[in-house]
């Protein structure tokens, strides 16, 4: 049994669409099915996924279905599987359909393969998330259509999936850096700061844990403001690690 929710007084539409795009911007699993074509275009296709301020945005090679769809503005239908907190937690079973027509809106040149990418976005009509039905008797899983006003609003440029990615992103591939900032803040030499993790991160704080030579460490940063934007959330964390350490 499935319920569909639109507005109904015990649902904030403003909460659907902060998670729904936090499922965008943090997807575990993204599936396209374009208009005319008879097959999904999946993570095997080099497809590049991302939420530009609400609006969902691929770069992919001049060779790729969806640059060529996105040629003729075919009407395509995108779904997200969450990517949100731990694997194997609750969020992970929810879904996030989204439907719309592609079109070209740029190109980017790759410095790595010296190949000229092109970004295109989901021109959105249609936005569904869907959570599963819960071990709770009679609780099955539910639909909410989400508003496209709220879903697009400022108030989620910079959502909790942007949040977890940044923090991934961080932890998993800037160690160096990250143990470097902690050497110098700290006066440690660098070789005995054992390893270095965000353990958490907001627009307006980052909390850091570190393990040197003395023993295990935590300390949580302040910025001097909130940051709005993903741009600012990386120039804030970088000064905040410089000044906060020091």
């Amino acid at each position: 049994m499935t319920t569909t929710e639109h507005h109904t007084p015990d649902v904030d539409p403003r909460l659907v669409a902060a998670d729904a795009r936090s499922i965008l911007a943090c997807p575990a699993t993204v599936s396209l099915v374009i208009e005319g074509h008879e097959h999904a275009v999946g993570p095997d296709e080099d497809l590049a996924l991302t939420d530009h301020r609400g609006t969902p945005t691929f770069l992919c090679p001049e060779s790729s279905p969806v640059a060529r769809a996105a040629a003729e503005r075919s009407s395509a239908l995108l779904t997200v599987t969450s990517g949100l907190g731990p694997r194997g937690g609750p969020e992970r079973g929810d879904t996030l359909t989204l439907a719309g027509r592609l079109e070209r809106t740029g190109y980017e040149h790759c410095d790595c393969c010296n190949e000229v990418r092109h970004v295109v976005s989901l021109d959105l009509n249609f936005v569904l998330l869907a959570r599963p039905a819960t071990a709770a008797p009679g609780v099955p899983e539910r639909q909410h259509r989400v508003r496209l006003e709220e879903f697009r609003s400022r108030a989620h440029h910079l959502n909790r999936g942007h949040l977890q990615r940044s923090v991934e992103h961080a932890n998993d591939c800037h160690q160096e850096e990250l143990r470097q900032a902690i050497g110098l803040g700290t006066g440690t030499r660098q070789g005995d700061v054992v390893g270095v993790r965000i353990a958490r991160l907001t627009p307006a704080d980052v909390k850091i844990q570190w393990v040197d030579h003395t023993g295990a460490h935590e300390q949580v940063i302040a910025f001097a403001r909130p940051a709005r934007d993903l741009t600012e959330l990386g120039d804030m964390l970088r000064r905040g690690l410089h000044a906060g350490l020091c």
